[in-house]
């Protein structure tokens, strides 16, 4: 008999308890004590199972599951007769920030606090033993209701201590999705605060702690070592370009078909395949995100399940708000092709704006984007830093970043549509109309603060061509800043039919020093395309010329001219 898949479930007793489809991850706890690591930070994306793993790692050591080893019964851990005599025996402080999501520093501070408080009062047991001083009562009492900003920083080292001494045996801490709070005060603007507690609080509690048996921290991102981690010299890192723990997180293709079998879905692999699989993790290729294939079980049918479990919002305005070549690099993921770019695990929240190489990085770590190859250190020139070949991670991701694309001109939806109707009739006055109330609705979206689309129209007009890849990608092959001819023009599209036109669109902000009007302006552009011969790669592929149609947009700030 099939068992129930339960979603959302992510505390291992209840789990087990109530009997539900699990599949085995048990043998990370093996693993994990077997290498020795002081601390691990674990880099996983979101809904991989790093919270069901955090759970079970704590039912399994902790004093608190002591004699519950029914719990692992069956699995891959419980065969080990050394492992069943560790089970329930070591003091564990298992808390998360994954609900750190707060709009300043004041008030996440004091969400964190509340949580360091909430330890101490599970914890209230020692207060009625003897191995805290009459002192000591009195601070682990304001500890637990009345924990300062000032406090908080020792809390975990002083609770250690506390644990030490009852239970004559180091303590092992578990924290689940650190750098929430990290990721929240940079898009709302507080890094800096939030860094510096952060960073005295992780010292404390990982680097200067003598009570501390070992640690496990987990999230999305590895914040950089200078933000954070300066002083954690004892930190093993685990990113998803890592070998360690490569099938601990997330499920592999032979459990996720061992799955479908189970549950009758067997027929639907490949269609599952398609929509699920891209993860890779170390060298560990066909990893599935276990939220998507969970819900596929429980309902039978493919869908947008783990790319709609967030808000997706830091991912959106990164790209949004980028410059012309994250867009153009952007549409060139959309349209399925692949990027080539440096990697750095290390995140630095306060160079994404506008930096490739960090924009990436970050989408590589939260699972939007997979790697196809890379280059090796001694496969190029010395001082180079190698390249990834980087491309969406599968439909499902591709799918939601077309619907988040098309979310940016949802404020002018009516008038997008009739311009894109407008294009592919060739009605220039009809596009010119629309065109213009697009560009009034939607300049403002895709401003910086530093530099408002209205100054840097290419901004917007970039976005756009994302918008055009969206609607028209079953019609035509979109491409942008590519060479043909003797120049790069700035979009081709090339139809996938004989029933279509090729068109070519060049955009120009007006030079007020030297043109006197956009009529001037769509000129220069027409004339740009005719020169550099743009057309040339449409025609060696058999489009004849009086098939293939040039348009020039002109900008001055808010206004456009289409010639």
């Amino acid at each position: 008999m099939k068992k129930k898949v339960a979603i959302g479930i992510q505390d291992f007793e209840k789990l087990r308890e109530k009997e539900c489809f699990y599949i085995d991850k048990t043998s990370f706890i093996k693993e994990w004590w077997e290498n020795n690591d002081d601390v691990t930070l674990i880099t996983r994306p979101r809904r991989f199972g790093k919270t069901l793993n955090m759970s079970m790692a704590e039912t399994f050591f902790s004093v608190k599951y002591a004699n519950r080893g029914e719990l692992f019964e069956g699995l891959s851990i419980w065969e080990d007769e050394e492992y069943r005599r560790i089970q329930g025996t070591y003091p564990v402080i298992s808390l998360s920030f994954a609900n750190i999501k707060s709009e300043n520093f004041e008030l996440a501070n004091y969400v964190m606090r509340q949580l360091l408080m909430a330890q101490y009062r599970e914890k209230a047991f020692l207060l009625e033993s003897d191995v805290l001083s009459k002192a000591e009562k009195a601070y682990f009492e304001h500890m637990e209701f009345e924990m300062g900003y000032m406090d908080a920083p020792m809390a975990l080292y002083q609770l250690s201590d506390y644990l030490y001494r009852y239970y004559q045996k180091k303590v092992i801490i578990l924290l689940d999705e650190y750098d929430t709070p990290m990721q929240e005060a940079y898009v709302d603007g507080y890094w800096d605060k939030m860094a510096s507690f952060t960073r005295s609080l992780f010292n404390a509690t990982f680097k200067t702690n003598p009570w501390l048996e070992r640690g496990i921290m987990t999230g999305i991102t590895r914040v950089s070592k200078e933000s954070i981690f300066s002083d954690l010299n004892n930190l093993e890192v685990v990113t998803t370009t890592s070998n360690k723990y490569m099938d601990s997180f997330g499920f592999t293709e032979q459990e996720v078909f061992a799955s479908l079998d189970e549950f009758g879905l067997g027929e639907k692999k490949e269609e599952v395949r398609k929509w699920y699989d891209g993860f890779i993790f170390g060298e560990h290729k066909d990893i599935y995100n276990p939220w998507s294939i969970l819900h596929f079980l429980n309902k039978g049918k493919v869908a947008n399940y783990w790319s709609n479990s967030s808000s997706n919002s830091l991912v959106g305005k990164l790209i949004r708000e980028g410059g012309r070549r994250i867009k153009e690099q952007f549409a060139t993921l959309l349209c399925g092709e692949s990027i080539y770019s440096p990697i750095d695990e290390q995140i630095v929240y306060n160079q994404l704006d506008g930096s490739d190489r960090a924009i990436w990085s970050l989408l590589l770590a939260s699972g939007y984007l997979k790697v196809i190859s890379y280059e090796k250190y001694e496969d190029i020139p010395e001082g180079n830093i190698p390249k990834y070949e980087l491309a969406l991670t599968n439909l499902e991701v591709r799918l939601m970043f077309q619907s988040m694309v098309h979310g940016w001109f949802v404020n002018a939806e009516d008038d997008y549509n009739d311009f894109i109707r407008a294009l592919l009739a060739g009605d220039r006055k009809a596009m010119n109309v629309y065109m213009n109330q697009v560009a009034l609705r939607t300049f403002s979206y895709f401003d910086t603060g530093k530099n408002p689309s209205y100054e840097e129209p290419e901004r917007f007009y970039h976005g756009f061509v994302l918008g055009l890849i969206v609607d028209l990608q079953d019609r035509y092959v979109i491409t942008s800043n590519r060479e043909s001819g003797f120049g790069r023009y700035d979009v081709l599209l090339e139809p996938k039919t004989s029933e279509d036109d090729a068109i070519i669109l060049e955009f120009k902000v007006h030079d007020s020093e030297d043109e006197d009007s956009l009529k001037d302006t769509v000129q220069s552009a027409i004339r740009q395309i005719e020169e550099k011969q743009y057309a040339a790669q449409l025609i060696a592929r058999g489009i004849p010329k009086e098939r293939i149609r040039f348009y020039g947009f002109a900008f001055r700030g808010k206004e456009v001219l289409i010639g």
